[in-house]
């Protein structure tokens, strides 16, 4: 008889996934339904302010709620030196990602290095638990499917705030799934109960990384969410742009060879004369 155990695995590991985009997808539908008006005009350059804003509360809230706390709990457990060799192991597995993205973005030097960066931490890393990369000159590289879908040429639409897992464009929203199912070892696995243990402790190793930063934003920033927008759409920008951006105003040159910038002052101080 054939053993169906793994064709059952495999359609678990769909079902997971297609509901947890459903979820989102709901999550996204309730608050949008539930959005408040924004005081004054809408933001040109964030047309779903309001749904966003209304998503950022809800995910703040669990994010107080539930992650934070699991979070401080997690750091005051893990010894340093655990905790980095952590956060290492989960960078080690994200160098699929890269690598896979590097290829189909015909950035084949950066996919080489990530290549042989993937295969040294894998070894003599220890399972990625060290992070030899940089000691070899090869330091870790940032390439997902939202920058390949930029790299062809697919706009990134407007900002957009995902349920649970934050910052987003409609583009890179629409790219999560994609990684998840044909890059990420995570979701490679079988057995679901291990991708959910994973994901946890992958979650909860970001979110304790990120307690200082937070904490500092929590505590500056007038507009948390103004704040994290603006640095989120730069931050893609400069990745999208492997660290050169286009510059998103006139340089000094343009601005003083353009013989048409000035020309309706200088047509008022004629008629003034």
């Amino acid at each position: 008889m054939f053993d169906l155990r793994p064709f059952a695995s495999l359609c678990g590991k769909k079902y997971f996934i297609k509901h947890f985009a459903i979820l989102l997808f709901s999550c996204s539908v309730f608050l949008t339904s539930g959005c408040a008006t924004l005081d004054g005009p809408p933001n040109p350059d964030d047309p779903l302010e309001s749904y966003n804003r209304a998503m950022f509360s809800f995910n703040e809230a669990m994010d107080k709620a539930v992650l934070k706390p699991v979070a401080k709990g997690y750091n005051w457990i893990m010894p340093d030196l655990l905790s980095t060799g952590v956060t290492n192991f989960f960078s080690n597995l994200d160098d699929i990602v890269v690598f896979a993205n590097s290829l189909l973005q015909l950035k084949f030097q950066k996919a080489g290095e990530t290549s042989a960066r993937l295969v040294l931490n894998t070894t003599f890393g220890l399972f990625g638990l060290l992070d030899l990369g940089p000691r070899m000159d090869l330091p870790k590289q940032n390439e997902d499917f939202g920058q390949t879908l930029a790299f062809w040429g697919v706009d990134s639409g407007p900002y957009f705030v995902l349920p649970f897992l934050g910052p987003s464009t409609v583009r890179d929203g629409l790219s999560v799934p994609i990684d998840w199912i044909l890059f990420d070892p995570v979701f490679q696995d079988k057995e679901l109960k291990v991708t959910l243990s994973l994901l946890v402790v992958r979650y909860t190793d970001k979110r304790a990384g990120l307690l200082q930063a937070t904490n500092i934003i929590d505590e500056t920033a007038p507009d948390k969410y103004a704040f994290i927008r603006d640095a989120f759409l730069q931050r893609r920008q400069y990745l999208i742009h492997d660290g050169n951006p286009p510059e998103t105003g006139m340089s000094e040159e343009e601005l003083f060879s353009d013989d048409d910038l000035f020309k309706d002052d200088l047509d008022l101080e004629k008629d003034l004369k």
